[in-house]
């Protein structure tokens, strides 16, 4: 796909993009198709003095695919609080800043709270400029209610706890949608099977990618579909609510 930025000096300016010094910008990038990213994505990343990425060498594959030559500096889990008052420094200072994740909405199971949070306080304009979500798009393809839902993040990675949270979250009536990494989704079926029984859930891997799949039904359906070539790549779980009929069951 060819870079779209000469494309972008005709779009119509706002007046928080022309204001941008001073402005920390939370930048949703694709979760898989390039496509995904808005034409504003594209404009505050070409015009922000700093872009602070959760993987620098990915990030600077993406914006060398759009022609974009935006200074890039790291910002991930293990650094973002000690860097955050720098950056926070450089905003104050009139620069502007474009946080962006390896995919997705910073600061949604990602890197980012800690410096928005730093942000605010310090008086800081920050705002979001929204695109691409795993948890969004996981939840309009998996056929379960999305008048009311909870992202409840990454489920525990050790049993037990990971058992523990499900049995805490099984009589909630939303639907539930959460995160879940290929060597453990085995064995989280296996939980789900035994704590939401029959209950629909939608198992949705490579949103968006050539090999996109929704698997759908009870957990041990999905458990039984999900052959070893399909445990692979970005997994995300939606599970659904406990109904009335269940309540007045008793189950």
């Amino acid at each position: 796909m060819a870079p779209r930025v000469a494309a972008l000096r005709t779009l119509p300016v706002t007046e928080s993009d022309r204001a941008g010094a001073g402005t920390l910008f939370l930048v949703a990038t694709p979760i898989g198709n390039l496509e995904d990213i808005t034409q504003r994505a594209l404009r505050v990343l070409s015009h922000v003095d700093l872009v602070a990425a959760e993987d620098t060498r990915r990030t600077r594959r993406l914006l060398d695919h759009f022609g974009i030559a935006s200074r890039v500096v790291s910002l991930f889990e293990h650094n973002e609080r000690s860097r955050a008052p720098g950056l926070v420094r450089r905003l104050k200072a009139g620069e502007s800043v474009a946080l962006v994740t390896d995919a997705g909405s910073p600061g949604i199971a990602d890197p980012g709270f800690p410096l928005v949070r730093e942000a605010i306080a310090g008086g800081v304009r920050v705002e979001a400029v929204p695109g691409a979500s795993a948890v969004l798009a996981a939840l309009q393809v998996s056929g379960l209610p999305s008048d009311a839902f909870t992202f409840v993040g990454f489920l525990p990675p050790k049993p037990g706890a990971r058992r523990r949270r499900l049995e805490e979250l099984v009589d909630r009536r939303e639907t539930l949608v959460a995160f879940e990494t290929p060597h453990r989704i085995d064995a989280c079926l296996a939980d789900l099977e035994q704590v939401w029984g029959a209950r629909p859930i939608a198992l949705a891997r490579e949103l968006t990618k050539t090999f996109e799949e929704v698997l759908r039904g009870p957990a041990a359906e999905v458990r039984a579909a999900l052959t070893e070539d399909k445990r692979r790549g970005e997994i995300v779980l939606v599970l659904g609510g406990r109904t009335r009929r269940e309540e007045r069951e008793g189950r």
